[in-house]
């Protein structure tokens, strides 16, 4: 095997491990505030994409509707989100985050998390973060979700 298959080769064993322990970290926040994976999963695509409607949220995760509207409703019980309706067809609703109440309870539980990665972070030259927010956004576009 060649370095640049070895090098591949590791850097894929370990962007798994490293999704590993965000999920992990992920599921140990959710516990904290009584939250499935699933609501979790919710807030990090309303935090990614905004507002979007239970419709969009079962397409992005492969949920059922009923599922959705659980979901929704155990966030909403938190004040985590709201529901709104939507200006451009109020036929429709929009989930939208509640950024006081994640700003009051989620943020806190991630303090600490986005303190050790500032600090990996600071340890490299702007030229290797510019090379990891490449790889990554490429990563990102690239992903695919199951279908």
């Amino acid at each position: 095997m060649s370095s640049r298959e070895e090098i591949s080769t590791e850097l894929q064993e370990r962007m798994i491990r490293f999704i590993a322990n965000v999920i992990l970290f992920n599921h140990a926040v959710s516990a904290k505030l009584g939250l499935g994976a699933s609501d979790s999963q919710f807030m990090t695509l309303l935090q990614s994409h905004g507002p979007l409607t239970p419709r969009q949220l079962s397409e992005h995760t492969g949920l059922t509707s009923g599922t959705v509207t659980g979901v929704i409703d155990r966030l909403e019980s938190l004040g985590l989100i709201t529901r709104q309706p939507d200006p451009n067809d109020r036929r429709k609703v929009l989930v939208t985050p509640s950024f006081e109440a994640i700003q009051e309870k989620l943020i806190p539980l991630y303090e600490e998390q986005g303190r050790r990665i500032q600090a990996v972070l600071a340890t490299r030259t702007e030229s290797e973060l510019q090379t990891i927010s490449t790889f990554l956004a490429d990563a990102t576009t690239n992903a695919q979700p199951m279908d």
